[in-house]
């Protein structure tokens, strides 16, 4: 019987952890501007106004909690949540608190990525 309650306590402290993961708005911004596919750092500073260092110290936490992954393309590094699902973890916050955040992907920016000069080139 307290192996049973270790375990249940085990999966609990997981979960706990993906709260307290969410607890930051900066990572609740880079996650919601992830929902279309992975980005790089410059990508992600242009568009929530936050310095490098200080969005990659908040990729960093993610990035070692497994919530996203990153992929090196040249001189750029990537980033993607892991698990879509964290999104109706969010999109549940967004309902539960009455207040849904615009997507930044809707704001004109300007950015010199690859995935940004393509759409610009293309568009």
């Amino acid at each position: 019987m307290l192996d049973e309650r270790k375990r249940n306590t085990a999966a609990l402290d997981e979960q706990a952890q993906v709260f307290k993961l969410l607890t930051h708005p900066a990572r609740i911004a880079i996650l919601n501007l992830l929902r279309d596919g992975e980005h790089c750092v410059c990508h992600l500073e242009a568009y929530l106004g936050f310095r490098q260092s200080y969005i990659s110290q908040q990729l960093a936490v993610m990035r070692e909690a497994g919530i996203i992954q990153d992929r090196r393309d040249g001189w750029n590094i990537f980033y993607r949540a892991v698990n879509p699902k964290i999104y109706a973890v969010l999109d549940a916050i967004q309902e539960f608190t009455g207040r849904p955040v615009n997507q930044p992907n809707d704001i004109d920016v300007i950015c010199n990525c690859p995935h940004c000069l393509a759409k610009k080139n293309n568009g």
